[in-house]
Protein backbone atom coordinates (compact mmCIF):
# COMPACT_ATOMS: atom_id res chain seq x y z
CA UNK A 1 0.00 0.00 0.00
CA UNK A 2 1.75 3.29 -0.95
CA UNK A 3 1.59 6.24 1.94
CA UNK A 4 -0.24 8.99 1.34
CA UNK A 5 0.40 12.40 1.20
CA UNK A 6 -2.36 15.24 1.28
CA UNK A 7 -1.96 18.35 -0.56
CA UNK A 8 -4.01 20.84 0.86
CA UNK A 9 -3.91 23.81 -1.66
CA UNK A 10 -6.69 26.47 -3.31
CA UNK A 11 -5.27 26.56 -6.54
CA UNK A 12 -6.15 23.96 -9.12
CA UNK A 13 -3.48 24.24 -11.38
CA UNK A 14 -0.96 23.22 -8.45
CA UNK A 15 -2.98 20.46 -7.12
CA UNK A 16 -3.07 19.20 -10.52
CA UNK A 17 0.88 19.34 -10.90
CA UNK A 18 1.33 18.19 -7.17
CA UNK A 19 -0.84 15.01 -7.73
CA UNK A 20 1.44 14.21 -10.93
CA UNK A 21 4.80 14.98 -9.32
CA UNK A 22 3.71 13.13 -5.78
CA UNK A 23 2.36 10.08 -8.32
CA UNK A 24 5.81 9.89 -9.64
CA UNK A 25 7.78 9.63 -6.40
CA UNK A 26 5.17 6.65 -5.70
CA UNK A 27 2.96 7.97 -3.28
CA UNK A 28 -1.08 8.79 -3.07
CA UNK A 29 -1.49 11.76 -3.48
CA UNK A 30 -5.01 12.89 -1.61
CA UNK A 31 -6.01 16.40 -3.21
CA UNK A 32 -8.21 18.83 -1.19
CA UNK A 33 -8.75 22.04 -2.19
CA UNK A 34 -10.49 23.68 0.75
CA UNK A 35 -8.57 23.32 4.87
CA UNK A 36 -11.77 23.07 6.82
CA UNK A 37 -12.67 20.25 4.51
CA UNK A 38 -8.87 18.23 5.27
CA UNK A 39 -10.01 18.31 9.19
CA UNK A 40 -12.42 15.23 9.28
CA UNK A 41 -10.41 13.28 6.18
CA UNK A 42 -7.28 14.20 8.25
CA UNK A 43 -8.17 12.72 11.37
CA UNK A 44 -10.20 9.73 9.87
CA UNK A 45 -7.23 8.96 7.97
CA UNK A 46 -3.99 10.32 8.85
CA UNK A 47 -1.77 11.19 6.13
CA UNK A 48 2.14 10.04 6.52
CA UNK A 49 2.90 13.84 5.15
CA UNK A 50 0.87 16.86 4.54
CA UNK A 51 1.98 19.44 1.73
CA UNK A 52 -0.33 22.73 2.77
CA UNK A 53 -0.66 26.04 1.42
CA UNK A 54 -0.18 29.26 4.03
CA UNK A 55 -2.35 31.43 2.01
CA UNK A 56 -6.38 30.14 1.56
CA UNK A 57 -9.40 30.89 2.84
CA UNK A 58 -11.68 31.38 5.10
CA UNK A 59 -8.85 28.71 7.12
CA UNK A 60 -5.26 29.68 6.35
CA UNK A 61 -2.51 26.91 6.53
CA UNK A 62 -1.38 28.22 9.86
CA UNK A 63 -4.92 28.01 11.47
CA UNK A 64 -4.57 24.35 9.90
CA UNK A 65 -0.92 23.89 11.56
CA UNK A 66 -2.22 25.06 14.79
CA UNK A 67 -5.26 22.55 14.75
CA UNK A 68 -3.01 20.01 13.92
CA UNK A 69 -0.57 20.62 16.56
CA UNK A 70 -2.88 20.64 19.63
CA UNK A 71 -4.40 17.06 18.64
CA UNK A 72 -2.34 14.09 19.93
CA UNK A 73 -3.01 12.54 16.95
CA UNK A 74 -2.05 14.58 14.20
CA UNK A 75 1.18 16.45 16.17
CA UNK A 76 3.65 14.29 14.85
CA UNK A 77 2.65 14.56 11.09
CA UNK A 78 5.16 16.05 9.01
CA UNK A 79 3.49 19.03 7.68
CA UNK A 80 5.66 20.78 4.54
CA UNK A 81 4.56 24.51 3.85
CA UNK A 82 4.21 25.58 0.43
CA UNK A 83 4.28 28.87 0.08
CA UNK A 84 5.38 31.59 -2.14
CA UNK A 85 5.29 34.35 1.25
CA UNK A 86 8.87 35.35 2.02
CA UNK A 87 7.90 36.35 5.50
CA UNK A 88 7.34 31.99 6.39
CA UNK A 89 10.51 31.07 6.94
CA UNK A 90 10.78 33.69 9.93
CA UNK A 91 7.53 32.38 11.44
CA UNK A 92 9.16 29.18 11.43
CA UNK A 93 12.25 29.63 13.17
CA UNK A 94 10.16 30.87 16.00
CA UNK A 95 7.60 27.43 16.43
CA UNK A 96 10.59 25.30 16.46
CA UNK A 97 8.59 21.97 15.10
CA UNK A 98 10.90 19.13 14.14
CA UNK A 99 7.67 18.24 11.72
CA UNK A 100 7.63 21.20 10.03
CA UNK A 101 9.05 21.87 6.71
CA UNK A 102 8.75 24.42 3.57
CA UNK A 103 8.96 24.67 -0.19
CA UNK A 104 9.11 27.71 -1.37
CA UNK A 105 6.34 28.58 -4.72
CA UNK A 106 7.16 27.78 -7.52
CA UNK A 107 9.00 24.30 -6.86
CA UNK A 108 10.89 21.89 -8.66
CA UNK A 109 10.60 18.54 -8.69
CA UNK A 110 14.02 18.42 -6.93
CA UNK A 111 12.74 20.06 -4.24
CA UNK A 112 9.67 18.10 -4.00
CA UNK A 113 11.93 15.07 -3.49
CA UNK A 114 13.93 15.98 -1.37
CA UNK A 115 11.87 17.66 1.05
CA UNK A 116 9.28 14.66 1.06
CA UNK A 117 12.43 12.54 1.68
CA UNK A 118 13.61 14.35 4.34
CA UNK A 119 10.56 13.28 6.41
CA UNK A 120 9.41 9.66 4.84
CA UNK A 121 12.43 8.17 4.46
Amino acid sequence: MKRKIFVIEDDQPILDLMELLIKKLGYEPVLVAHAPESLEMIQHDPPALILLDVMMAPMNGWELLAWLRKDKNTREIPVILFTAAPSVKEKMAQMDDPHLGMLQKPVSFTELKAEIERFLS
